[in-house]
């Protein structure tokens, strides 16, 4: 079993560029599954990723890098016995220390296990801004890496992208770094797949670090069970558009450098609408996907920014969605999942995490 590690800070398009690469692999023979590690409580990607011949498994409620070792130990062991896959894709938090999270899995005992180099993705545009946001933080994930890759680059100038190609040189000289748009998936990007088949290398042990409390990042989830939504998907793209513009400018107003992400989603009967938002200057990014069928009309909600209060962050969420949902008299009602922490952001043990941790598992068949 072949173990390919996608990091990134929020927002980077690990979501996108796993989506690819997961397709392609299966396309090709490959018995692939993939982890996905959402920071909240509630998980927004793993049925997304979800396709046919392609096992998704989602780990919420934690870092998989820290607090969550367990569940994705437990993850990977039914995996192995149960599906079998040839290649397991980790999606990490977007504060996940990647080399940690490898550390972790070299120490489970699995059979024949492999690993691919791995991989740290950064939007160029927002780059700077992190690095000051979160210096000791982003430095990890970068050094981290053997492969970097610059994304985005089709919405990112060109001296933005070399400054930020200069400046990864300087902080992991060893690393190759690729460049790419992974929403094109164009030449450059299938570089990424020809270094993802080669072994990857061992670096020296690192000494363990709690990345919640090292990333500066308050996070808040939220899901919402609809009543009668009256709106076509076309308003519903709109909806979550302004929803994600309202809360970008509150949030603005506390933090103007923010960067993180914002992620929001509705299921509709036959279609999902998703969109999201990663700092301060982006535009909110909203897509309608079709054919994705659900029982429920649900809304659902994840942030993690930086350097806001939580219960400010919460306060901004809950009181933009309640506010425009009774305005268009849809009827709700609301799901949160909390966990205890002490003052430094830590759950007080292992065994109390497990508890309340939600393992979401994807299948679609042939």
């Amino acid at each position: 079993m072949k173990v390919m590690i996608i990091g990134g800070f929020l927002g980077s398009g690990k979501t996108t560029t796993i989506l690819r690469i997961s397709k392609q692999l299966s396309n090709a023979g490959k018995k692939t599954a993939i982890i996905v590690n959402e920071i909240g409580e509630i998980g927004l990607d793993g049925d997304i990723l979800t396709s046919p011949g392609i096992v998704t498994e989602e780990l919420t409620s934690g870092c998989i890098c820290c607090t969550l070792r367990i569940s994705m130990q437990y993850t990977l062991q039914t995996l192995e016995e149960e599906f079998v896959p040839d290649i397991v894709i980790i999606e990490p938090t977007g504060i996940a220390f990647p080399g940690q999270i490898k550390e972790e899995i070299e120490t489970m005992g699995l059979s024949e296990l492999s690993f691919a180099p791995i991989v740290t993705l950064i939007d160029p545009g927002r780059f700077g801004t992190e690095a000051k946001e979160i210096p000791r933080f982003i430095e990890t994930q970068i050094k981290d890496a053997e492969v970097l890759c610059i994304n985005k680059i089709d919405v990112t100038s060109v001296e933005t992208v070399l400054a930020a190609e200069k400046m990864l040189h300087v902080m992991n000289p060893e690393a190759r770094i690729l460049k790419f748009s992974a929403k094109h998936q164009d030449e450059q990007f299938e570089k990424l797949l020809f270094h993802l088949a080669v072994p990857g290398f061992k670096k020296p042990f690192q000494e363990m670090k709690n990345s919640i409390e090292l990333s500066e990042v308050s996070a808040y989830s939220a899901l919402y069970t609809l009543g009668l939504w009256d709106f076509s998907p076309e308003e519903s793209v709109r909806f979550v558009e302004e929803n994600l513009q309202t809360i970008q400018e509150k949030i603005r107003e506390i933090n103007p450098e923010f960067v993180g992400h914002v992620k929001l989603s509705i299921k509709l009967p036959e279609s999902v609408v998703k969109g999201s938002v990663t700092s301060s200057k982006e535009i909110p990014q909203v897509e309608l996907l079709q054919d994705r069928e659900s029982e429920n009309t649900e809304l659902r909600l994840l942030s993690a920014i930086t350097k806001i209060p939580k219960n400010k962050l919460i306060g901004i969420v809950e009181s933009t969605l309640e506010e425009n949902l009774e305005k268009s008299g849809i009827y709700f009602e609301k799901e949160v999942h909390e966990h205890e922490t002490d003052s430094h952001g830590e759950s007080h043990s292992e065994h109390e995490i497990e508890q309340i941790c939600r393992i979401n598992i994807y299948r679609k068949d042939e």
